[in-house]
């Protein structure tokens, strides 16, 4: 999936590993060309680390065009919907709502980051599906998301959507960390 290059100018004594995408990957492949030029496609839950991942990216890509997208959770909609029946049609509609009033709020730390942003609101369940879609639909060139940095036991239990995100979105992804 990646292959190992090595930049000629050396750093020191010692030339500096790169790994790259590998071109013959499916995803990247098929979403190559024109990637360079779409906007950044940065998620955005209200987290503190969602936060970090938008300043971090306005220092690496910022003048840039943004989509700040919300993926609101569809299970709550169905949830709802099975428990209170056709009672519960305007649940969705408040989800979508919180959703796009959350992106809009990311939209405006955007362009506080000096991205030229606006916000997108989606349902969608599984949420690395919404944000691989979403990513397709706008032809972005990169991700950002925020990690919660959860690794081992707490990962596989809890699930990791910045994990998710890198490995089903077929385009690079800029993951920020958690400060240590």
């Amino acid at each position: 999936m990646f292959r190992a290059l090595v930049n000629r100018r050396p750093v020191g004594d010692f030339p500096q590993p790169i790994a790259l995408p590998s071109d013959s990957h499916p995803h990247v492949a098929m979403h190559a060309e024109g990637m360079d030029d779409g906007p950044i496609l940065i998620c955005y839950d209200g987290s503190a680390s969602a936060e970090r991942a938008i300043a971090a990216a306005g220092r690496l890509l910022g003048r840039r065009t943004a989509v700040v997208l919300d993926v609101g959770p569809l299970q709550e909609v169905a949830e709802a919907y099975a428990a209170m029946g056709s009672g519960a049609a305007g649940l969705d509609r408040l989800t979508l709502d919180t959703a796009a009033a959350r992106a809009e709020a990311g939209a405006e730390l955007a362009r506080a980051a000096g991205f030229r942003a606006c916000g997108r609101a989606e349902l969608q369940a599984p949420t690395w599906l919404g944000v691989s879609e979403v990513a397709d639909e706008i032809g972005a060139a990169a991700i950002v998301i925020g990690s919660r940095g959860l690794s081992g036991i707490r990962e596989f239990l809890e699930g990791s959507l910045s994990h998710q995100v890198a490995t089903h979105a077929g385009r690079p992804a800029l993951i920020v960390p958690p400060p240590h």
